[in-house]
């Protein structure tokens, strides 16, 4: 099943820092553009983040920006994200997602593949 797998949530303090990690072998690693989306309880799933097939190019949603950072290792078919300054408002179940295009994109229609999902809870 080509699907990409999430791991790295949990529980944190607000203020604290989590590294989220998503393994995708279902396809040439490489010539994916890859991105992160998020949905809290109650609220429709938004865009978090956006990396290129190379890593050189980069998206980020504004309530984010200067606090997570998105990377990428295609020798091991992996994209990171790397959050900050968490806040309670992070808490979600971040979702990662894999394009069939090496660019950037934060719509979610752009995004052929999703994995299950990982919770974040960031208390107070």
């Amino acid at each position: 099943q080509v699907q990409p797998v999430e791991s790295g949530g949990g529980l944190v303090q607000a203020g604290g820092s989590l590294r989220l990690s998503c393994a995708f072998s279902g396809r040439t690693f490489s010539t994916c553009a890859m991105g992160w989306f998020r949905q809290a309880p109650g609220k429709e799933r938004e865009f978090v983040a956006a990396i290129n097939w190379s890593g050189s190019s980069t998206a980020y949603a504004d309530s984010v920006k200067g606090r997570f950072t998105i990377s990428r290792d295609n020798a091991k078919n992996t994209v990171y994200l790397q959050m900050n300054s968490l806040k309670p408002e992070d808490t979600a179940v971040y979702y990662c997602a894999a394009r069939t295009r090496p660019t950037v994109a934060t719509s979610q229609p752009e995004y052929a593949y999703w994995g299950q999902g990982t919770q974040v809870t960031v208390s107070s």
